[in-house]
């Protein structure tokens, strides 16, 4: 019985590395990622992920809620394109590579980074959502889709919750970049945005 276990979750392994990314090595295969991956597939719990740490800004990040939105939105191409301009947009209002960080420490509290301003609030993830709830200073709640590896994190929003934080936390206003931003999103239904932070 053991035998079959481990012959299984070894399939499994290789199955759902296959189907996510082309394993380099036998190290990339049985990182500490893609075993976590394989474990909760065959245990069916939600994967925990940590977040803490420092990640600063690399770009902008796009996903749409469905394979099904996504392919009538154009695919690929129409993902690309508003990645394109969310980085334009973002980067007229002082968000721009190596501009903003989030911190995130372990007892729950944060710090994000936009140049020289600095907000702090809190934070609770929800392994069994994949989301993230951003508190700052009870003035402003965002809930955030975290896509997060042990060195990359993506932080996505609903359009509109966007369009509140990068006015919250911009370094000068700029109204015209948060319409453009409203207005690509309000052209693709189903969509989120947000940013690619790293380590």
């Amino acid at each position: 019985m053991k035998k079959n276990f481990l012959s299984l979750s070894l399939l499994v392994a290789l199955m759902l590395t296959a189907t996510t990314a082309q394993a380099q090595s036998w190290s990339d295969l049985f990182n500490k990622d893609n075993i976590s991956k394989v474990v909760n597939a065959i245990t069916g719990n939600a994967q925990s992920i940590d977040m803490t740490g420092t990640w600063n800004y690399q770009g902008s990040a796009v996903e749409f809620e469905s394979d099904n939105l996504l392919m009538k939105a154009g695919g690929a191409a129409a993902a690309t394109m508003a990645e394109n301009k969310l980085d334009e947009q973002l980067s007229k209002i002082g968000i721009k590579e190596g501009q903003m960080s989030f911190t995130f420490n372990a007892d729950s509290t944060f710090t994000s980074t936009v140049g020289k301003k600095k907000l702090s609030g809190t934070y609770s993830y929800n392994a069994s959502t994949k989301q993230v709830d951003l508190k700052y200073l009870k003035l402003l709640n965002l809930h955030a889709k975290v896509n997060c590896t042990s060195n990359s994190l993506e932080l996505l929003f609903k359009s509109d919750k966007l369009l509140k934080l990068m006015a919250f936390i911009g370094s000068k206003s700029n109204s015209t970049a948060l319409k453009t931003v409203s207005s690509l999103a309000d052209n693709y239904d189903g969509m989120m945005l947000g940013f690619q932070l790293e380590k």
